[in-house]
């Protein structure tokens, strides 16, 4: 049998796993809520350890609480902010839409903290009461929103921005690379002209520098806090310097630079800027659901498929079929961003939930924007690492079926017109001969002047191959 404490509030008595650090309202929360296995991540819960110790620090330089009961609250909450504790937050996501049982959960365990190491038994609430002096100046109203854009905010500027730079670097490193390999080009998933591999790695990396871009473009609507607007918006029962206070401490404590809300209530009714976020989440998740996928075409085969690139052996074969190589990291990575795109369309519908002073979808926003962030960051690194870097260019295919492509007989337009270059290119795909025989058979290009005009070299920039012979 668990040994439990009973501790006492205004529910009347409650029996409480006797080494755990959290009170009687978690506990409460964590008998009613029993809905699914989503638990917020480490860093939801680092958020929140920050932001509390941000409003002690905060209420004891503005005289709001005395140092001897600050210093052990921000401690406490110091050690919440380091990970030390994240076993003490048990509650799931599927709670109240305001994310009151996640800020009572700490308000609790910093309590305990603090009045343990004030040598107080854990339940006492004294001398560190975790409503009267933890949660001071504060509601969850107000302090989930500001845990909300922390955690976020550090999701992406400490963890995802680098993550997609070490893919942007790996893509950028084999488009040059791969400058100078011609090969054929496919729109509509048909043979088209002639383009280089480092062209098409290029694109790859010109998507994930616009999403780098785009993250840095968005980052500025995360910084104003809402801490401070308390209950409604309005500041009741705060100094009325908090929020300044609060937004530069956290900022101290983040290295961001995190300002008070010059609007409390758009920051506590509305979730725009998470939107906003979302919004850039699921599309850099399009973007690497082109390149995954463009890589598992280029790479199909061995010998059936393109075959233009050859997939790393990653050591991971069929089940039946000896020896197969398939492209796990480009299914992985194709994977995650379904996931990606899913999480927005909940955020999507958790953000337009905001109903006059208050918006009640906060738990499930935050959780699907930092499982989002959290997963494009890895997979990011795992596909830059086991898939882009190993990726090697199979120069035979490659230059097998760009001189089988018919497509090339496009630089004959300049020269003899559109009609009788598809005359050319029909008669050689219906012969099953070459694009320089259909041509002279056709008597409309020399053998000579097809060698000079159509050279798949030339065709790769603006004016193709009027550049060149004759």
């Amino acid at each position: 049998m668990t040994q439990t404490r009973t501790e006492t509030d205004s529910l009347g008595t409650i029996e409480i796993p006797a080494d755990r650090l959290w009170g009687p309202q978690t506990e409460r929360a964590r008998l009613l809520f029993r809905i699914g296995s989503e638990r917020f991540p480490p860093g939801l819960i680092r958020a929140v350890g920050l932001q509390k110790q941000a409003a002690a620090q905060a209420n004891e330089r503005l005289g709001e609480l005395a140092p001897d009961l600050a210093g052990p609250i921000a401690a406490a909450a110091a050690e919440v902010a380091a990970g030390q504790h994240d076993a003490e937050f048990p509650l799931p996501v599927w709670q109240t839409g305001s994310g009151t049982q996640t800020n009572m959960n700490a308000n609790e365990v910093i309590s305990n903290l603090a009045n343990r190491a004030l040598g107080q038994p854990l339940g006492s609430r004294k001398p560190v009461h975790p409503n009267d002096h933890v949660n001071r100046g504060q509601s969850s109203n107000d302090s989930f929103p500001t845990i909300m854009h922390i955690a976020a905010a550090e999701a992406v500027a400490g963890r995802l921005i680098p993550a997609l730079g070490t893919l942007h670097a790996s893509l950028a490193r084999r488009a040059a690379e791969w400058a100078d390999l011609v090969k054929i080009g496919r729109t509509h998933m048909m043979d088209a002209v002639p383009v280089t591999l480092g062209q098409e790695a290029a694109a790859w990396a010109c998507q994930v520098e616009l999403g780098i871009a785009r993250l840095q473009d968005a980052l500025p609507r995360l910084m104003p806090l809402a801490q401070g607007g308390t209950a409604a918006g309005t500041g009741l029962n705060t100094h009325p310097r908090f929020a300044e206070t609060f937004a530069g401490i956290a900022a101290e404590l983040t290295g961001l630079p995190f300002t008070a809300h010059p609007n409390p209530f758009e920051g506590m009714g509305a979730h725009d800027a998470l939107v906003e976020l979302s919004g850039v989440l699921n599309t850099i998740a399009v973007s690497l659901n082109k390149i995954g996928n463009d890589v598992r075409l280029l790479g199909s085969g061995p010998r059936a498929g393109l075959s233009e690139l050859v997939i790393p052996a990653d050591g991971l074969s069929s089940s039946i079929m000896p020896g197969k190589t398939n492209p796990t990291q480009s299914e992985a990575l194709t994977m995650v961003c379904a996931q990606v795109m899913g999480n927005h369309v909940t955020v999507t519908i958790g953000g337009a939930q905001g109903h006059l002073e208050l918006n009640v979808f906060k738990p499930v926003i935050i959780q699907a924007v930092l499982q989002s962030a959290g997963l494009l960051a890895d997979v990011a690194e795992s596909f830059a690492a086991n898939m882009v870097d190993k990726l090697e260019p199979n120069r035979a295919k490659l230059a097998d079926n760009l001189g089988k492509s018919l497509m090339l007989v496009t630089a004959l337009n300049p020269r003899i017109g559109y009609d009788k270059a598809v005359a050319i290119a029909k008669l050689a795909l219906a012969e099953d001969i070459t694009l320089k025989a259909a041509a002279a058979r056709l008597g409309h290009v020399s053998e000579a002047d097809f060698d000079r005009w159509v050279r798949p070299e030339d065709m790769l920039a603006p004016g193709g191959t009027l550049d060149g012979g004759g």
